[in-house]
């Protein structure tokens, strides 16, 4: 008996709606985050747009793929029943992978991608040409005081996981320090003033956010590890650069171990080309803490 033309025409209508409602939620998360904060008003209209602009692809894609989409559902549920009898990839895995790329995109739908050009502060104007030469000249990471502190710090703590986790114990360890001891002390009124990291340990380790960012940035850099300073809107913050994925994995592991008491439950950081960099602003009291927020104006490398 030869199947009704409008059942099958109701039939491809319902998959690739159906289809097309599954992909728009992940896709306009996933949008969302390489999008730059548009606001009007105070209220954030970027979410809004990034779904706007998933749901005209899948508008899109519907269209191209409706006349494919019974066959495609068809050999997906020989495939998914075929897996199930031999315990391969079934139903129940595609349903904890997918929302697992919801809950995922969705706790990071404010941790925005950093485009190539923040990283690059000589494509931009002078002003910002002249703060990144200014934080760079301040970030004395050389000093004998500082380097004498950082290695004083870096041994104090996490010292028997050193054969395990290498010189990201002596990383921790600094920052456990410095997390553990800075103290938050603002500027002048009016007077933005740059501290050097060795003005700051020399005052006991007081100071605001930038001298805070100079401070563990420099300390950092004099132990080897590489390190650059974020500015944000009303904020500054130093980042650590871990590595590639599997880099950061050993990182985020020993994070989880070492700082244990702080129960992180998950890092914060920022991607790009496959290189890692990792919160380490003291608003967070593990490294990887949350961000204060994403409106970049600068990046500069120390």
């Amino acid at each position: 008996m030869n199947p009704n033309p409008r059942n099958y025409e109701t039939a491809k209508k319902f998959l690739t709606e159906t289809f097309g409602f599954l992909g728009l939620l992940p896709l306009g998360l996933l949008i969302n985050r390489y999008l730059p904060n548009l606001e009007f008003h105070h209220f954030n209209l970027t979410i809004i747009f990034a779904f706007l602009m998933a749901l005209a692809f899948i508008r899109i894609l519907i269209d191209l793929m409706r006349p494919l989409v019974i066959p495609a559902t068809l050999l997906l549920v020989i495939v998914l029943a075929y897996n199930q009898y031999t315990q391969g990839y079934t139903l129940a895995n595609a349903t904890r992978d997918y929302r697992s790329i919801i809950t995922g995109n969705w706790n990071e739908r404010d941790q925005k991608k950093i485009a190539a050009l923040n990283t690059l502060p000589d494509l931009w104007g002078d002003t910002r040409n002249a703060m990144a030469d200014t934080l760079r000249s301040k970030a004395d990471f050389r000093d004998s005081v500082v380097r004498d502190f950082a290695i004083n710090h870096s041994v104090e703590s996490f010292d028997q996981f050193f054969p395990k986790y290498q010189v990201v114990a002596r990383e921790l360890s600094l920052f456990k320090y410095i997390n553990r001891h800075f103290k938050y002390v603002p500027d002048p009124k009016d007077n933005e003033y740059y501290a050097t990291p060795k003005e700051t340990i020399l005052n006991g380790l007081g100071g605001d956010c930038d001298d805070h960012a100079l401070l563990m940035g420099s300390c950092m850099e004099s132990i080897g590890a590489q390190t650059r300073l974020v500015v944000v809107k009303g904020h500054m913050y130093p980042e650590l650069y871990v590595g590639n994925k599997a880099d950061f994995a050993t990182f985020e592991e020993a994070v989880h171990v070492l700082f244990a008491d702080q129960h992180p439950d998950r890092l914060y950081f920022h991607e790009h080309n496959g290189e890692y960099w990792v919160n380490l602003d003291y608003t967070a009291s593990y490294p990887g803490g949350p961000y204060m927020n994403n409106d970049v104006y600068l990046v500069a490398n120390l």
